[in-house]
């Protein structure tokens, strides 16, 4: 019988060329069993629960202009979740904090893209009761992202409704930031196939829920409003919410029906990946006059102000060669 490894071997040059980039990209710092390590030697092993079962929490939390946004509020929901899933990472909000500053500062990334894990970790006997596993936490810094492009953010993303359902909140608690994406990815798919550029699924009793990463909004007649079940309670959503106060804009956290989604003057997306970011076209067909509305503009406008609030950002002290470099 031939070796079907020799065999397969002419296929390899080919496999190496396709993951060439992914052992080096992207450029960041990481932090994994007490050291900080470049991001291509972050690695977990394939028996962690968190790769096999996705059984794992975490928060992301961004930089810019070498600050950071919220952090407070991101570590909160970050332990809420460790609570919830029973997982113990061995060190407490403070010392968190304080490895999230390094890999930034490690990094040198002035907008950043800063993400903390625990994950279920291993069992020592392979035994399947989660009791027995070792909670694993990992974090990193790597360069800032954004849902949306610039050319999308100026003239709005074009969005696809899937029918594809949201996790009902009765399995998954959507308040538990997770890794259960497989929705998520069918809806992706579906509005691909729209030639949409993503997309917002469904709650279980049919009206709009989230997208890939994203909460959404919409308005109507002056009025703001975003879905209140089966989904995540965002950063950047809570933010909306906290700007629309000060302003005295009306929004309600209530259902979205697709009709609703239809007859909006203006729609937006909020994620830590990318802020407020409007949305043009649903299904093809324009939003209102098909141009980025003037609340969508104003609410981004004070969202980014925000970033330099020292009530809502906080510095990060980098080496000062990093500064030098990054000033030349």
């Amino acid at each position: 019988m031939s070796d079907p490894i020799v065999e397969s071997s002419a296929a390899w040059p080919e496999i190496v060329k396709r993951h060439k980039d992914a052992s080096t990209y992207p450029a960041g710092v990481a932090y994994m069993d007490g050291q900080y390590l470049p991001m291509s030697e972050a690695k977990i092993s394939v028996l962690d629960w968190g790769f096999l079962h996705s059984d794992a929490t975490y928060d992301t939390v961004h930089v810019w202009n070498g600050r950071f946004f919220r952090l407070d509020l991101h570590l909160d929901r970050f332990f809420s979740g460790l609570g919830k899933l029973r997982m113990d990472i061995g060190v407490d909000r403070r010392e968190v904090q304080s490895i999230l500053e390094k890999c930034v500062a490690l990094s040198g990334h002035r907008s950043a893209y800063v993400e903390m894990i625990c994950t279920r970790g291993t069992s020592p006997t392979f035994s399947r009761d989660p009791r027995n596993a070792v909670n694993r936490f990992i974090a990193f810094a790597v360069p800032f992202g954004s849902v949306a492009n610039p050319e999308q953010m100026k003239r709005g993303l074009h969005v696809a409704i899937s029918q594809t359902v949201r996790i009902p909140p009765a399995s998954i608690d959507p308040t538990l930031k997770n890794y259960h994406w497989l929705d998520l990815v069918k809806g992706l798919f579906d509005a691909y196939d729209q030639n949409a550029e993503t997309a917002l699924v469904l709650d279980y009793k049919g009206n709009i829920a989230e997208g890939p990463g994203f909460n959404v909004f919409v308005v109507r007649h002056g009025k703001i409003k975003t879905p209140a079940e089966n989904v995540l309670l965002g950063i950047t959503r809570r933010s909306v919410f906290d700007i629309c106060g000060e302003l005295g804009l009306p929004l309600s956290a209530e259902p979205v029906s697709i009709s609703d989604l239809k007859a909006a003057d203006e729609i937006f997306i909020t994620s830590t990946a990318g802020g407020i970011m409007p949305v043009t076209r649903v299904d093809g067909e324009v939003v209102g006059n098909a141009d980025v509305g003037p609340i969508t503009t104003r609410l981004t406008e004070i969202y980014w102000q925000k970033h330099e609030d020292p009530a809502w950002s906080s510095p990060i002290s980098y080496p000062v060669a990093s500064q030098e470099s990054e000033r030349a």
